[in-house]
């Protein structure tokens, strides 16, 4: 019986790999350290939506016999496809700099010989040589090597901090809104588990094998540990920021901060245990960003050449669309660690980023409720309800940001 669950585990190990990055260890740091353990079930809630938002897709998928990509190109306007291609070209760019830079920082506080940006470029470097050369077998194992890292160093540094557990797990299941703390709980929602890279679980299933209603279970009990693994993972990125008190609360150091603040407190050893999570989260986060997201443009590409008539390019890692996006994502953004990053990609990767959860929520909603579109496997009530509950969630926050923007 366990052997049979475990077989079940990989593409949604991937999916949770790859979304835990620095930007959600950073906002389940600062959340903890304003607001202590009390708001913990944000980041169970946060995954339980993205757990919904991820199904969807890959039933759609399952269904149909399509990736959610080709659906959006098949069934809505041609607007709606390529306002997706323009945000997937401007988020990869700035995404690739931000984990570069997160990489950078992490290898520098594990060694501090190097640089920041040359440890950024190595790591990069690095994830590129990985892909371009492995198959989707390898970066599997990988994934799930990571993430067992990942999640038994963090736990452990949550455990070794000793809070009050008896305060814990009330505030796993039970939501409580301190004064203030709405726009750091709307961004633990946004961040736990990733947004664009949630599209590259449909690729990841598709080379595992899986196709057909058959896999729906499977799918579910893959994405569901996954999404619970990723969930207490930030989970225990907050108590360890609440019972440290770090005295840097934002900014991509904060991590850092709160290891040099465990060493103070616990010592040496637990000091680097949270750092080698930290890098594990971070390289991770990379690997599987260079490894997904290149299927995205490859699929697009594939698409377009059928609308002209031309016969389908293969959707793997050997097309030469993949290896193209590869290297733009592995190179080109390492320019933003010289020169800064440029104020137009920034406001414009801010103003299309902030439409896509909506978007993904939106399109989920209409697509999975057509019965005509995929059979038996439209939503459910409670697939619905989640979905609505997204929307909600994930629309506000886009009009949040727009709202910044505009300031």
């Amino acid at each position: 019986m366990i052997a049979k669950y475990l077989k079940l585990l990989g593409p949604g190990f991937a999916v949770a790999a790859t979304g835990v990055g620095a930007g959600d260890l950073v906002a389940a740091s600062v959340a903890g350290a304003k607001y202590g353990t009390v708001i913990l079930w944000a980041a169970i809630f946060g995954a339980l939506i993205k757990f919904a938002l991820n199904e969807g897709v890959s039933r759609w998928q399952l269904a149909t016999g399509t990736s959610i990509l080709e659906g959006w190109v098949s069934k809505f306007h041609p607007v709606v496809s390529w306002y997706f291609m323009v945000y997937l070209v401007l988020w990869s760019f700035i995404v690739a700099a931000a984990l570069a830079s997160a990489c950078g920082l992490a290898g520098h506080a594990l060694y501090d010989g190097l640089s920041v940006p040359a440890w950024a470029a190595i790591h990069s470097v690095i994830a590129f040589l990985l892909v371009y050369f492995g198959r989707y077998n390898f970066f599997e194992t990988l994934m799930k090597i990571f993430i067992g890292m990942m999640f038994v160093t963090v736990l452990a540094c949550a455990w070794m901090v000793d809070p009050e557990w008896s305060e814990i797990l009330p505030a796993l299941v039970v939501p409580a809104l301190p004064d203030g703390s709405a726009k750091f709980l709307l961004g633990i929602l946004w961040g736990v588990g990733g947004s664009v890279t949630l599209l590259s679980y449909g690729y990841w299933i598709r080379e595992k094998g899986w196709k057909g209603k058959e896999y729906v279970e499977a799918t579910r009990i893959d994405l569901g540990t996954a999404y619970l693994f990723t969930g207490l993972f930030a989970a225990a990125m907050m108590i360890v920021a609440a019972e440290v008190s770090p005295t840097l609360v934002t900014g991509d150091r904060m991590a850092l901060e709160v290891a040099n603040r465990i060493g103070e407190l616990i010592g040496t050893t637990g000091k680097w245990t949270f750092l080698i999570g930290f890098w594990g989260a971070v390289f991770t986060s990379m690997l599987g960003v260079w490894q997904g997201v290149p299927y995205l443009f490859a699929d697009f590409a594939s698409i377009r050449r059928e609308k002209r008539g031309k016969s389908p390019l293969p959707l793997d890692n050997s097309s030469l669309h993949y290896k193209v996006f590869l290297a733009y994502l592995a190179f080109p953004p390492l320019l933003l660690l010289l020169f800064g990053r440029p104020v137009w990609v920034v406001v414009m990767y801010a103003i299309i980023g902030a439409f896509f959860m909506p978007f993904l929520a939106g399109t989920a909603l209409i697509m999975n409720n057509r019965r005509d579109w995929v059979g038996e496997l439209k939503n459910g009530w409670l697939m619905n309800g989640l979905l609505v509950v997204s929307l909600a969630v994930f629309g506000y926050l886009c009009f949040v940001e727009l709202g910044d923007v505009i300031r």
